[in-house]
């Protein structure tokens, strides 16, 4: 048997960090990103001939602005019915019960499984049984597992929760459960949803994974995405294969500049190397973070902020990417000409002070953060209420003045 396990498509979800991108082509296709996403899943369920779909919570982002969400969804469940595919959904924290006002009627090919108890269905002519529970509310705090029923003999047994398990910093705690309760249920797979990268959370003969989300939404869900292929038969252990279904894709370009002699020699190895993640992520588009980090000779150069935001995006454009943020991260050679010793110990306090005086800058940030802080956050830029963000910047600062200070010196 085949199941394809996905997760968290949440649809028309706003993507972050597109203001940067302005009007251009790329921006219009990463707003309509989790929807192609969504078709892209559709097509794999039908092209691998997939005897069913799971789908492990956070089909919507919440509340459907207009019944046009809906309606997208709907159509992508028609058109499984008309292949003869069933669809099993949960709801997520996000399209909880209560989170979701409007309805629409799902094909007769979908079964949502119960909000209130865990649920078993049956398709005897598959041989296989759904076991899972969604959330009738947004946090479901309380481990569900123990409650899920025991396997039924001689099917392909497969469980469905949205969950942190344990716990993951980037995710809120929802259901927590421990891998063993998992695995103890004796299913051939578990579902999971919730956390947006592929992970795989037991791999012994009952196994269970995220599929991770299908279309990253902003800077911080870089890589491939996509969905699980599970190869099944009853009793034996699930074969996984990940499936890409992304649209566009977020990259960390990281680039040292030790051994660089200048800043041209930096933009070509910016420009090597987003178009060696271009390549890879072909026909996606790619969005490039660029951070540039080490210590070496230039420096100094590349404090000159507006000529290298150019130089990366045409690097980036030639690449055949497009590059969203830059991080400066270097410093001068430690045998740079010396600046004076108390000018730069008293840059380095000030910045350090800073860093270590979280009040202190909340309240110089105050009045940004009355003018534009929502603004920022919304577009994903920066959250001028989070202090550790803040204190790196401050750092950031003191680098790029001493290197400018030590290239002006030198």
């Amino acid at each position: 048997m085949r199941l394809v396990h996905a997760a968290d498509l949440h649809l028309d979800s706003p993507l972050r960090g597109l203001s940067r991108l302005g009007d251009s082509d790329l921006a219009g296709t990463l707003r309509a990103a989790t929807r192609r996403a969504c078709e892209n899943l559709v097509d794999a369920v039908v092209d691998h001939r997939a005897d069913a779909l799971l789908l492990a919570g956070d089909v919507y982002d919440g509340d459907w602005k207009d019944y046009a969400t809906g309606a997208f969804f709907v159509r992508q469940l028609s058109r499984l019915h008309d292949e003869g595919v069933p669809v099993f959904l949960i709801n997520g924290n996000h399209d909880a019960e209560s989170e979701i006002t409007r309805s629409l009627r799902l094909p007769p090919n979908t079964h949502r499984l119960s909000v209130e108890a865990p649920e078993t269905v049956v398709l005897d002519d598959l041989g296989l049984a759904v076991h899972g529970q969604g959330f009738a509310r947004r946090a479901v705090l309380e481990n569900l597992v123990p409650a899920y029923p025991d396997r039924v003999p001689g099917l392909v047994n497969a469980g469905m929760l949205h969950t942190s398990v344990q716990g993951d910093d980037r995710h809120d705690t929802y259901a927590p459960c421990r891998p063993d309760d998992l695995s103890g249920c004796g299913y051939e797979y578990f579902a999971l949803g919730h956390v947006h990268e592929q992970q795989l959370v037991c791999d012994g003969l009952h196994r269970a994974a995220f599929a991770g989300n299908l279309q990253g939404r902003h800077p911080q869900e870089r890589g491939a995405k996509g969905a699980l292929l599970v190869d099944v038969e009853p009793g034996q252990r699930a074969e996984l294969t990940p499936v890409e279904l992304d649209v566009a894709r977020w990259e960390l370009v990281e680039v040292d500049i030790g051994g660089l002699a200048d800043a041209d020699e930096v933009f070509d190895a910016v420009t090597a190397a987003v178009r060696e993640r271009s390549a890879a992520a072909a026909p996606r588009a790619v969005v490039a973070q660029v951070t540039l980090h080490g210590s070496g000779p230039a420096a100094a150069a590349l404090t000159e902020t507006d000529r290298v935001r150019t130089e990366l995006e045409l690097a980036a454009e030639n690449a055949g990417a497009v590059l969203e943020k830059i991080r400066n991260r270097t410093r001068p050679p430690a045998d740079a000409q010396a600046v004076d010793p108390e000018l730069t110990a008293a840059v380095s306090a000030a910045a350090t002070g800073l860093a270590g005086d979280p009040e202190r800058i909340r309240e110089l940030a105050a009045p940004l953060e009355r003018e534009v802080g929502r603004r920022l956050r919304e577009a994903g830029l920066l959250d001028l209420r989070d202090g550790e963000r803040l204190a790196a910047l401050a750092h950031q600062a003191e680098q790029q003045l001493l290197a400018r200070m030590a290239g002006e010196r030198s």
